[in-house]
């Protein structure tokens, strides 16, 4: 099997990492992962960490909120590879602590600038560097995209009182998921006549930086997901929302 190569942004720790590493320990899909650090020296810290855990890893410098690497990464997988098979849009913030009480999680009161933050981070950068980097995964074989969402982005979900996530509102970070949500429906149908598979992925609450102490999920469980999805088979599902293999509502 030919080698996949794969980008993963904000791979350098948490999600991110792990992710890397259960794409990278899969050896029946033989992958080598590459990962998107803002700072290089945690990235090059990141990848001996996956080199010592038997994944063939690099990192390169990228920063999601600055437009100028995106052409970087372009320019770095199109000499190098020529293609990529493998775009996992992991980098995201939270606006804000969780559980919380302050304005950034009201929608009532919101401030607009963390409210044009987080969508900037979590929305038009995902869309801005996925649509930079398509032209090289549609020169893949089985080119995947998958979209880190979260559960708390559903309006189903959100709007349901009996829902288990009905309480858990966070309008900045909520708002951009449900946004992003929409992003992986309309790019899918865009591509739904080639051999690219776009999906949102929902980690579950764990226990990083970001989800803090108090998630009950464990961060080896955390990539489950993703790598599945980006590892998906070539009869595998396209534009859905997915958590541990299980569809979940809009």
């Amino acid at each position: 099997m030919a080698q996949k190569i794969a980008f993963i942004t904000g791979g350098n720790r948490g999600l991110g990492f792990q992710t890397a590493l259960d794409l990278g320990q899969n050896k029946a899909e033989n992958i080598k992962v590459v990962i998107g650090s803002r700072d290089k020296a945690q990235g090059d810290q990141a990848v001996a960490k996956l080199r010592a855990a038997g994944v063939d890893a690099d990192t390169i410098q990228f920063d999601i909120t600055k437009p100028a690497d995106y052409q970087a990464v372009y320019d770095y997988f199109n000499s190098k590879y020529g293609r990529l098979d493998i775009l996992v849009n992991n980098a995201g913030i939270a606006g804000g602590t969780f559980p919380g009480e302050g304005p950034e999680h009201r929608a009532a009161d919101v401030p607009m600038d963390l409210l044009r933050k987080v969508f900037e981070t979590n929305f038009f950068a995902q869309v801005e560097l996925t649509e930079k980097l398509l032209p090289l995964i549609k020169k893949s074989p089985a080119g995947r995209i998958v979209n880190l969402s979260s559960i708390l982005g559903s309006l189903k979900l959100q709007a349901d009182p009996e829902s288990p996530i009905y309480d858990a509102k966070s309008f900045a970070y909520d708002a951009s998921k449900t946004a992003l949500n929409a992003f992986t429906v309309h790019l899918a149908y865009e591509l739904k006549n080639t051999k690219v598979k776009v999906n949102s992925a929902h980690p579950g609450w764990v226990k990083t930086d970001m989800g803090g102490q108090s998630a009950p999920m464990e961060l080896n469980e955390g990539g489950k997901t993703s790598a599945a999805l980006a590892t998906l088979p070539d009869d595998g599902p396209t534009g859905g929302y997915f958590h541990m293999g299980k569809p979940l509502p809009w």
